[in-house]
């Protein structure tokens, strides 16, 4: 048996996603997410022009084989680009693996080490009433975790708070198009300053506390707009509140940073939502100086490459917290249940519940329960793309905002 077929669908259900599909002689159908946001078709152009040519007549089931090949094979490493295009393929592979054995992948993984998978929602709101009106919403529905959002008095637009329209607070979508829905042509500006944020942040987990007490989980992300320094003192200073984590405090390419962090605070911190392979995690695991990692399994190398990040960073008694949002396909969010499922390390995993378009688009038999989700136990990763409906929506270029400062110089976001 081999590899017969190599496809590349792009299709745009109310976002854009790429997907994998690769066939083998007997038929077997496997799907893998190369979603990158904002670059899709960079990915879906590495696929379709690079690698599919490579993967015919390969053996399917020499999964590590083919991942090294990818990986090693060629002389540009890494970059998400790459390791999208090799996650798809990995993804796509080990769901034909688990439907030849006529397993869901978790027991090719070793089986379930938990009965299912506690997810965090996301909670956000322009001013603190919107934002405990998300809150509360989501704690009827049965999460136990939550992270928060919220805007900061004297800026407008902010990454990660929704913008206010009924409903949005549970669903935004930061990646922008033309406001009639047509492709945008360049990123949205945003205004950021930092010193607000420091100052308005810790009253809003103060007050967070005072009306939800201490059961509830909460967690935030900084998005990398905070210098080592500056993180370091909002770090020491929400200890009180008790988060369940601090993520992206400061930009993680300089993992050194994180030193300065670690030594002035006990705040939990998870990083990497922007990396795409171990190395990027070498000092921040062997040192110590980050609770949860957060990369994605789509633009991490997929299953094989995570599951080794994962193992490695359990030596060192550092947990998952894997990257979950709208901009990985169901897919990948399916492939990122069944590690969750298997893995011993397991923290807790970041869930934004697809739209009712992707999920007529993406069959799924992943469940959801009072917080809690389960993969399901259909053959593979229980996932199904159905071409017919994807082929009604069309790729729709959109773009991630960027961040300035006051003065106008650009910043992270």
């Amino acid at each position: 048996m081999a590899i017969r077929n190599v496809d590349v669908n792009v299709t745009s259900p109310g976002r854009n996603f790429v997907t994998l599909k690769i066939v083998t002689t007997d038929g077997i159908v496997g799907w893998g997410d190369a979603t990158l946001n904002g670059r899709e078709l960079s990915v879906a152009s590495y696929l379709a022009d690079h690698l599919a040519s490579m993967l015919i007549g390969r053996d399917e089931d020499r999964i590590e084989d083919t991942w090294q090949y990818l990986y090693r094979g060629a002389y540009w490493r890494r970059g998400p680009v790459t390791m999208a295009a090799i996650a798809a393929v990995d993804m796509a592979l080990w769901d034909i693996k688990a439907k030849k054995a006529g397993m869901p992948l978790y027991q090719l993984l070793g089986g379930a080490s938990r009965e299912a998978v506690r997810v965090y929602a996301h909670a956000s709101g322009t001013d603190y009433a919107a934002l405990r009106d998300a809150i509360r919403g989501y704690v009827e529905q049965g999460y136990t975790a939550v992270r928060v959002q919220t805007g900061v008095p004297g800026l407008g637009q902010i990454y990660g708070v929704s913008s206010g329209a009924p409903g949005a607070r549970y669903d935004y979508e930061p990646a922008h198009r033309a406001a009639d829905g047509s492709a945008a042509t360049a990123p949205t500006e945003e205004v950021w300053d930092t010193r607000a944020y420091l100052t308005h942040m810790p009253t809003v987990f103060e007050r967070i506390r005072e009306d939800f007490g201490t059961g509830l989980r909460i967690l935030h992300d900084g998005h990398h707009r905070m210098t080592p320094i500056e993180a370091a003192r909002f770090a020491k200073q929400v200890e009180p509140y008790d988060l369940f984590w601090l993520e992206d405090c400061t930009p993680g390419e300089d993992q050194s940073a994180l030193r300065l962090v670690r030594e002035h605070s006990t705040t939990p911190l998870a990083i990497g939502e922007v990396f795409n392979s171990v190395y990027d995690y070498q000092t921040l695991i062997t040192e110590r100086l980050i609770d949860y990692v957060r990369s994605a399994v789509t633009h991490t190398g997929g299953i094989t490459a995570m599951k080794k990040l994962l193992d490695f960073a359990a030596i060192y008694g550092i947990r998952s917290g894997i990257h979950g949002p709208t901009d990985v396909s169901p897919v990948g969010m399916a492939a990122a249940l069944h590690l969750d499922l298997a893995i011993h390390n397991f923290g807790i995993q970041e869930y934004m519940p697809h739209n009712d378009t992707t999920l007529e688009v993406f069959r799924t038999s992943f469940t959801f329960d009072r917080g809690f989700l389960h993969p399901g136990d259909a053959p593979g990763l229980g996932v199904e793309l159905d071409e017919d409906a994807a082929a009604a929506f069309g790729h729709t270029k959109a773009y991630l905002p960027v961040n300035r400062l006051q003065d106008g110089t650009v910043h992270d976001w």
